[in-house]
């Protein structure tokens, strides 16, 4: 366990929310607010520091969607290729000095503060804390700085999974009870 660490976020809402049919299901509103805030909002109320918002798709509404949220955006112009580069635009806007980026997707709005809390407390030095419910690995997922460069290098539309792959062994799984960590919203109404 790191001794307070500085972990910063990254929400990744750049994607064209192709599954989710004509609208843009960032901008949907879940529980009276538009969803990506609701994600920004939990992340804001914890001890992260700074929350990237990664745009690409609709970018001004998703910023005015933002308006007054404590975030720095990110834009990534080749958003149509897929999550890989924007992880990568992500990171790259991160400071000096941050020792974790916990990587968020905009659709996943219901992922308890105490999951985040809980991976943050379980993150090592070269760590890569996963929630786990049932057995199963959720999202978001908090990598260790050493795995900076190797999400920057992530192409297509991929995630970390094969980074996780390959340092197996630094890969902590955090039990939770939080079906958040598998609700995203690819279907609207």
């Amino acid at each position: 366990m790191m001794n307070s660490p500085q972990i910063a976020a990254i929400v990744l809402a750049a994607g064209q929310s192709k599954r989710a049919g004509p609208v843009n299901k960032l901008l949907s509103p879940i529980n009276g607010k538009v969803m990506v805030r609701t994600v920004v909002e939990t992340l804001a109320a914890l001890p992260i520091d700074p929350v990237v918002v990664v745009t690409g798709f609709e970018a001004p509404e998703i910023e005015a969607a933002l308006s007054g949220c404590p975030v720095i955006f990110a834009h990534n112009p080749d958003y149509a290729d897929g999550m890989g580069g924007s992880i990568g635009c992500g990171i790259s806007a991160l400071p000096e000095g941050v020792d974790g980026a916990l990587i968020c997707l905009g659709d996943m709005p219901h992922v308890n503060a105490s999951t985040i809390n809980g991976l943050i407390e379980a993150l090592s030095d070269k760590g890569i804390s996963v929630p786990v419910m049932g057995g199963r690995q959720g999202n978001p997922v908090l990598f260790a700085s050493s795995h900076f460069a190797a999400l920057k290098s992530i192409t297509g539309d991929k995630g970390g999974k094969k980074i996780m792959q390959a340092n197996a062994g630094y890969v902590r799984e955090v039990p939770v009870d939080d079906d958040g960590i598998f609700i995203d919203h690819d279907q609207i109404g």
